[in-house]
């Protein structure tokens, strides 16, 4: 039976796969875990009244476990792991926090209208901590096997690449070859390629309000 999931409609087009990274790494988790699942789209904008009648907090993902709807990525996650072991997505400990600052130092560079506020040479650093890492251990965060830690990071370098590409005409610095090398292997997975948004434009769509009011 398929595991009911609710993540975001895109920006604009609520029939369409949004842009959530925390949404995606979900259905990251269950596409490399080969379980069968049934997506719901929920427009963000004007959630249906089933889904807030289950989910009163509206909040994205959740999924639907043992009768009960449950919205934390990072639980979420945890419990697919412990109900779906095979094959093992488990990070080591002394691993899962690897590039965990990346994704709030992107939104604050993102977000910055000073370009002398030092949110760009933030983001720099923990790229640079990635690569550092991925140097010694990769190709992925733990070496030759992809693992949850891959999952939640691979929707947020894409939004990195293509929200800083769109908004502040800003690219990975080539320096970083493991970084980019780590991007083109995760980016190229089947898995990734069936559950990220279909158009960059819903990406940027996602962003704009944030970015223009920022």
């Amino acid at each position: 039976m398929a595991i009911e999931v609710c993540v975001k409609a895109a920006t604009g087009a609520p029939e369409v796969l949004g842009d959530c990274p925390f949404s995606q790494r979900i259905l990251l988790t269950l596409e490399e875990k080969k379980i069968p699942y049934k997506t719901h789209l929920i427009n963000l904008d004007s959630k249906p009244e089933w889904f807030l009648e289950v989910n009163p907090e509206g909040k994205v993902p959740s999924i639907k476990f043992d009768e009960k709807w449950i919205s934390d990525s990072d639980v979420i996650v945890g419990i697919i792991e412990d109900k779906y072991p095979e094959p093992s997505l488990t990070t080591p400990p002394e691993f899962a926090s690897v590039g965990s600052k990346i994704f709030p130092k992107f939104v604050a560079f993102l977000k910055s209208k000073d370009a002398n506020d030092g949110s760009e040479q933030a983001l720099l650093d923990e790229l640079k901590a990635l690569d550092e890492h991925l140097k010694s251990h990769g190709p992925y965060v733990n070496g030759e096997t992809i693992t949850a830690v891959d999952l939640s990071l691979a929707p947020k370098l894409y939004h990195v690449k293509v929200a800083l590409g769109h908004f502040k005409k800003w690219t990975v610095p080539e320096s970083l070859t493991h970084v980019h090398n780590y991007m083109k292997l995760l980016f190229s997975r089947e898995s990734f390629e069936k559950t990220k948004s279909v158009k960059e434009e819903y990406v940027i769509a996602g962003w704009a309000p944030k970015v223009n009011n920022a």
